[in-house]
């Protein structure tokens, strides 16, 4: 499996292009639906899936758009759809201008923590809640990666200062992680990617 990140919009959000044969997930396609549908056009993508580690406005602003150029379901936790609803109102607040949101549609909650299989990718969806409440992980165990969205980045936590989110959550979040080979590549919502190995090497005792 290949994985293409690309850091897109004013908060840099990791967007992930996840590809095997031709066919193509994503995993939280945060801004630039024009640069994303570029992306898909040119390396001739057969796309499957948009998926979102959780509900933060700035993995989602481009979801709407590209679902009006394609038939594709939004797989996301339902404890993280109050956020959507708030999605426009949310990053006029943090981005300081009013962005054009297409509505999206076609939303599959993703409810059980349970192997998913689409065509020929097959991965293990995580309850990673604390950020956020309905905060997800995607685990591929035969390619040895990991997506964590903002639970966890690169000698960093993500935050829990937010009201919905929960410290005690977040840390039961990253214990259950940390319990995957060490040699699993992380791939955060933000930065630079990391392993398993180097961030159980600090302890987060938060």
């Amino acid at each position: 499996m290949d994985v293409l990140c690309f850091s897109l919009g004013q908060l840099q959000t990791n967007c992930y292009f996840l590809i095997k044969e031709g066919n193509c997930l994503i995993i939280d396609p945060a801004d630039e639906a024009s640069f994303i549908l570029e992306q898909i056009q040119r390396r001739n993508l057969k796309l499957l899936g948009l998926f979102a580690t959780h509900g933060h406005f700035d993995h989602l602003m481009a979801v709407g758009a590209i679902q009006q150029s394609f038939n594709i379901p939004l797989y996301i936790s339902s404890k993280d759809l109050f956020l959507l609803d708030r999605l426009e109102e949310t990053a006029k607040y943090f981005l300081k201008y009013k962005p054009i949101l297409l509505p999206i549609k076609n939303i599959k909650n993703l409810e059980s923590e349970n192997f998913l299989k689409i065509k020929n990718f097959k991965f293990k969806i995580l309850f990673t809640p604390g950020h956020t409440p309905g905060s997800l992980s995607f685990c591929f165990s035969e390619e040895k990666v990991i997506f964590t969205g903002d639970t966890l980045f690169k000698k960093a936590v993500g935050r829990f200062d937010f009201s919905y989110s929960s410290r005690d959550d977040l840390k039961k979040s990253l214990k259950k992680i940390f319990s995957l080979p060490k040699n699993t590549i992380v791939y955060p919502g933000h930065g630079d990617r990391t392993t398993l190995a180097e961030e159980k090497s600090t302890f987060y005792d938060f």
